[in-house]
């Protein structure tokens, strides 16, 4: 009960006041283009890498939507959006305004051409032009073109809490298909640790693949360690139980099927397990919340709230946590209370694809009246099927359109006297850049 509590209220805001009522509709046109200036720190992205001819990037995503049934994109997200052509424009110097098939093709060839110029710096040029100065890459490995300092990496550590047989797990398509990809990044870690099976006890798997796993993730360049795990089960992890988690292991290791309610006592061990050691090596953990891909998304199982038993666990006080996405769709009013908690960020990435600036303009404008120093910028680019509207343009757009709703947020605090100009600009820098500078290390 208390915990519905703690859910209704967070919602009540939302719910009371929709985000027409409260959103301003003309942004102030100076501080739109200083902000626009401001060299952005991209907080969830899944950048790809320059590929030689024949070539195939499968590691921008440990669990790919490619790999699902389709489903529709959000209206802003399809290429009607105006925002692609102005992409083409400013990136590429398109000089056309439709999409036609000969004109796209002119397009392709100039995209072709900038890339092959640039070489291996072409993913720092595609940067400069969505004035972004450090960009976070969620990639099961680095490659050519990623580089430090300017791109930092954002491993997957899904596989290392499924470490069983998943079978129970799996009780829709799109996890069938998702738990099979964490089973093979899993026996890529093992391998990586020159195992060539799991250790028969938990405390071995904890301290021969689990433990040296971060570090060695830490050790390539990583600032942070990322969970997809709202596509697998629901984020509801509950207090560890070690001895139950010990025999749940020892148990099923060598075979057979844990039932689910098993199982979650063993994941909800090692989560802990993982949050504590990224802590102690100073990596953030990235949860996924909010919306994801595929027809049978949970979405009740994305709340951020259903974190709370990571989040106030005591002795996980000196991790920092990060809600990617921020509660996108139903439960940004969630994100805005759970960031009072010290340790606790949010982004807003991908909003920034789903919804117009307008609607985006209303959650920042919340957040921003909570706790706007646990705030992060994000565009959540991501490569695609569809050249043209490849993780460039993604990027592009997502970054226009956080830039336009952050001035419009701003600038309806500054009409409504809730701040001077100066503090609004002050605001932006930190929403932009600052505090995920100070969260990442990063420098200036």
């Amino acid at each position: 009960m208390a915990m519905m509590r703690t859910i209704l209220f967070c919602l009540l805001p939302a719910l009371l006041a929709p985000a027409s009522a409260w959103s301003q509709t003309t942004a102030d046109a100076a501080l739109l283009a200083e902000i626009n200036n401001i060299k952005a720190v991209d907080n969830h992205t899944h950048i790809g890498r320059v590929d030689l001819p024949g070539e195939k990037d499968d590691d921008y995503d440990a669990l790919p939507c490619y790999l699902l049934e389709p489903s529709p994109d959000a209206a802003m997200a399809r290429a009607e959006n105006p925002l692609f052509v102005e992409a083409w424009h400013k990136l590429y110097g398109y000089k056309d305004q439709d999409a036609s098939p000969e004109h796209l093709r002119e397009l392709l060839e100039s995209k072709k051409r900038i890339a092959q110029q640039q070489g291996d710096h072409y993913p720092e040029w595609v940067l400069d032009q969505l004035g972004i100065q450090y960009l976070l890459a969620n990639r099961v490995a680095m490659g050519r073109g990623l580089h430090p300092p300017r791109i930092r990496w954002v491993p997957f550590d899904d596989g290392l809490i499924f470490p069983l047989n998943n079978s129970a797990m799996a009780d829709n398509p799109d996890r069938v298909a998702f738990f099979k990809r964490e089973e093979m990044l899993l026996r890529r870690y093992v391998a990586d640790e020159n195992l060539t099976e799991l250790p028969a006890s938990l405390d071995d798997y904890v301290g021969q693949v689990l433990k040296p796993t971060i570090a060695r993730q830490k050790q390539a360049g990583a600032v942070a360690i990322k969970f997809e795990a709202a596509y697998l089960r629901a984020l509801d992890f509950g207090r560890p139980q070690p001895e139950e988690a010990r025999a749940a292991y020892a148990h099923y290791v060598k075979g057979g099927v844990p039932s689910k309610a098993e199982y979650e006592k063993l994941q909800d061990f090692l989560i802990h397990e993982v949050a504590a050691e990224a802590g102690r090596l100073g990596l953030a953990v990235h949860f996924h919340t909010g919306t994801g891909c595929g027809g049978y998304f949970g979405i009740g199982g994305a709340n951020p709230a259903l974190l709370t038993g990571l989040l106030d666990d005591a002795t996980l006080r000196t991790t920092n946590f990060v809600l990617l996405h921020g509660g996108a769709g139903p439960y940004t009013e969630v994100a805005a209370v759970l960031m009072g908690k010290p340790n606790v960020y949010a982004d807003f990435s991908e909003q920034d694809d789903l919804i117009s600036p307008r609607a985006l303009s209303a959650v920042l404008r919340s957040w921003l009246e909570w706790y706007p120093e646990k705030i992060l910028f994000g565009t959540d680019l991501s490569p695609s099927d569809a050249p043209q509207q490849n993780w460039e343009e993604s990027g592009y757009v997502a970054a226009a359109t956080a830039r336009q709703a952050l001035a419009l947020a701003l600038t309806g605090m500054i009409n409504d006297h809730e701040i001077t100009r100066e503090r609004a600009l002050e605001l932006a820098h930190m929403v932009l850049r600052e505090n995920a500078l100070k969260l990442y290390g990063l420098g200036k």
